[in-house]
């Protein structure tokens, strides 16, 4: 027997289906703002960010540091006039312009280097990351065109991270905070109730802006990654020497982007290695935003951590290679490393427990040595 809602062309099933999809939105847009403001997401990966490019800026500051005052000090060729010029079109700033002076710059050089260091090891994290985009910035500025483009993107992520709550793990400030919860729960509150309350409603404001502001910068730091490699791969789309797969080839061959000539000639001469590789690239870099939500995403991220090792040996770019690896582990959640964290953790215990076995005359020191006594 039929129902009306079958009956009926215009009956009450699309209707009801069309008012259920509309309940729906109002409950998915709510649990998208409490995911949003509820904890930060991803804090392991805010904290290999933080670690990644603060030790990156270190290795690079101390790579040049032989060569600093060519590059960015009063020796250098691109002068302070010329850098004020192109603030003036550009609206940029750098603390290393407000004086001449030599010591003034080696202060400043110092300064960063230890900015840089505290960074990374997470001390201090709000102030130091505010003082990370700070130092980054100058530098980039003072000299924009004395590098080879790789701390373009540590420059963003520098200006990202200062949102983040980057030193909620594995840092100084994580510890200090384990230490100090451990010792509040040994003592007791001598605080009123409406003061402890007033702190509670504090504390959950504090909380829900440190989540917003945590969870929107590590928005922007995956968007900012998707429209990097997006771009990319759509701009080498449009030329033809990627289309025939010749573009590596021309690209083995520059002088200045070929540290080891010989290794480059060995790699150049595999002809349809070296095409694959171009269509490899090329598809990698436009399929990578829509991979993102699946399980193919591992696969990708792996090779295009191969295709930025084979950038930092065969042209020479460890910068701009390394800022990029850095980047990509944004999209690894936080359940991976906390089990890389674990098999580190094994790994080390069954190491000590391996040294504590054997003694320096190579015997057991878990069981001792039978005494005279005891033979037959």
């Amino acid at each position: 027997m039929e129902t009306e809602q079958t009956r009926s062309p215009h009956g009450r099933l699309p209707e009801a289906t069309d008012a259920g999809v509309l309940r729906r939105v109002p409950d998915r847009i709510g649990s998208l703002l409490t995911v949003l403001t509820g904890r930060p997401v991803s804090l392991y990966a805010a904290a290999v960010l933080r670690i990644g490019y603060g030790l990156l800026y270190l290795a690079f500051l101390l790579r040049e540091f032989p060569h600093r005052n060519e590059i960015w000090g009063p020796g250098s060729p691109w002068t302070p006039e010329l850098a004020g010029k192109l603030f003036d079109q550009t609206g940029w700033a750098s603390i290393l312009t407000l004086s001449d002076s030599r010591p003034y710059f080696e202060a400043c050089y110092v300064a960063a280097l230890i900015t840089s260091a505290l960074f990374m090891l997470g001390w201090r994290t709000r102030v130091m990351s505010v003082l990370f985009a700070v130092v980054v910035a100058s530098f980039h500025a003072r000299a924009i065109f004395m590098t080879d483009g790789g701390d373009n993107l540590i420059l963003l992520m520098a200006m990202y991270l200062v949102f983040t709550a980057c030193g909620r793990r594995w840092s100084l400030d994580a510890r200090r905070a384990r230490l100090r919860a451990s010792a509040e729960t040994t003592k007791s509150s001598a605080a009123g109730l409406d003061a402890g309350e007033l702190r509670h409603q504090l504390g959950a404001s504090r909380r829900t802006l440190t989540a917003v502001l945590h969870n929107c910068g590590m928005i922007v730091i995956a968007a900012q990654v998707c429209f990097l490699y997006g771009s990319a791969g759509l701009y080498k789309v449009q030329g033809g020497s990627w289309g025939n797969g010749t573009a590596l080839h021309y690209v083995l061959n520059l002088d200045l982007f070929r540290p080891w000539p010989e290794l480059s000639l060995l790699a150049d001469e595999h002809d349809v290695l070296i095409a694959i590789a171009c269509y490899l690239t090329v598809l990698l870099q436009v399929a990578f935003p829509f991979v993102l939500f699946g399980r193919l995403k591992y696969p990708v991220l792996t090779m295009l951590l191969g295709m930025h090792l084979g950038i930092a040996v065969l042209m020479g770019l460890p910068l701009f290679s390394g800022a990029m690896i850095v980047a990509d582990a944004v999209f690894l959640p936080d359940g991976f490393y906390r089990s890389l964290g674990q098999l580190f953790r094994r790994v080390g215990r069954s190491t000590h427990v391996r040294e504590a076995a054997v003694s320096p005359r190579g015997e057991s020191v878990l069981v001792p040595p039978q005494s005279a006594s005891s033979s037959h």
